[in-house]
């Protein structure tokens, strides 16, 4: 089986453009999380997000097409850009042996959430004739697709919290068993709208203060949006056409809960984790650093933790754990995407980003998930973590290379 390899990343996040800006921001513990208001939501509760600095919005659409993308596919397209430029890829290394891969948790949630407004304020009005094509959660790949010439499989996951991940995952599996030769791969979200926010305030999961996972006083979860993408070839095309490889996939796990629709349960990402642990040749103590899926509510927090302790049993307390949501924010359908790049950036640097608004271990926890400041590693290999409403589970092992 072929081993695959990460040659190219490109970041959009509320931390800027690039993935330089992602992985200062998750070192340095710098948050992009500021205010948002909804001027047709008077009576929004929750007043914070981690938006895409309004600024950046020429840069996004430059190249774009206003006319027949949404926003979701235009930040999806400029992580992609980052990420072909620096794996080097020429015009024929796409053709029919690439793939693209992308997920999205909503799609197009701006033109969606455009249309039911116009369409309230006035049904005969003529809606956006593009929009279906604009809001299918499809879009991002496809567009990807058709701008670099990949065309080979083309596959939008939604799976909430884990398409990203599972997106990446996928992609690896084919390259490894030589389906692909490469392929574009990760996740893209942009659903602060009105209409959206406003749902997720009723499930009362978003904190209106501070995001604090793992932390005693935690109270929720704060939105975010963005793109993460990565260029996965196998490792032979890499080394054959002199491309510098960035990180190694080692492994993949993914798994269902079976249970319930929004909380989690710990044997299912258990399983997933010791899944994507063996998949790459390891053993839990092989594992330096886990970018957690750790959200900051209750629910997750115990679930994880409780299954992070049945993976590494009495050794947990010597791996550097952490969540980065309180910087980029919880991007959802991109999350797994923007986690894993700064996983892999983390592993190669050898330093562990930190867990901000950490007030204190949770007693009913137990775990101290470098709080506040980063810290230096020394491992080989990091895992990152997506686990998902509807009990859908992802994770991912990177590999420092060269791995052997």
């Amino acid at each position: 089986m072929n081993r695959v390899v990460i040659t190219g990343m490109g970041a959009v996040s509320a931390c800027g453009l690039g993935v330089d800006s992602l992985w200062a921001a998750a070192r340095d513990g710098i948050s992009g999380v500021g205010p948002i208001e909804f001027p047709k939501l008077p009576r929004q509760q929750v007043k914070r997000a981690a938006t895409i600095a309004p600024e950046l919005s020429t840069a996004i659409w430059q190249g774009g097409k206003p006319r027949l993308q949404d926003r979701v596919t235009a930040i999806a397209l400029t992580a992609a850009r980052e990420a072909v430029a620096q794996s080097g890829l020429a015009p024929e290394d796409f053709g029919a042996d690439c793939g693209v891969i992308v997920g999205s948790g909503y799609g197009g949630a701006e033109t969606l959430d455009r249309n039911m407004f116009d369409f309230a304020h006035d049904p005969s009005a003529r809606v956006d004739p593009m929009s279906i094509p604009k809001i299918m959660a499809s879009a991002p790949a496809s567009w990807i697709g058709m701008e670099f010439g990949a065309r080979g499989t083309t596959i939008c996951i939604s799976t909430a919290c884990s398409s990203a991940t599972q997106s990446i995952g996928l992609a690896a599996q084919m390259i490894r068993h030589g389906m692909l030769t490469r392929c574009i791969a990760g996740g893209s979200e942009a659903l602060l709208t009105t209409s959206v926010f406003r749902a997720w305030e009723v499930l009362r999961v978003m904190t209106a203060g501070l995001c604090r996972p793992f932390s005693e006083g935690r109270d929720g979860m704060v939105l975010g949006e963005g793109a993460g993408i990565l260029v996965l070839e196998s490792r032979d095309a890499a080394l054959a056409r002199g491309a510098t490889i960035i990180a190694e996939i080692g492994g993949y796990g993914t798994t269902g809960d079976a249970g319930d629709l929004l909380r989690p349960d710990p044997r299912g990402s258990t399983d997933c984790m010791i899944a994507a642990i063996a998949d790459a040749g390891l053993e839990p103590s092989d594992i330096g650093y886990v970018n957690a899926h750790g959200t900051g509510t209750i629910a997750n927090e115990q679930s994880e933790t409780e299954a992070l302790r049945n993976v590494f049993g009495n050794r947990l307390g010597d791996v550097l754990v952490s969540s980065t949501k309180p910087i980029h924010g919880h991007a959802l359908g991109a999350a797994g995407a923007l986690e894993f790049i700064v996983a892999i950036e983390a592993l190669n640097a050898q330093v562990a980003p930190p867990t901000i608004n950490f007030l204190g271990i949770d007693p009913k926890l137990g775990i101290d998930p470098v709080g506040n400041v980063a810290r230096p590693f020394a491992s080989n290999a990091c895992m990152s973590n997506s686990f998902a409403f509807g009990g859908v589970n992802a994770s991912l092992v990177a590999l420092r290379h060269p791995a052997g």
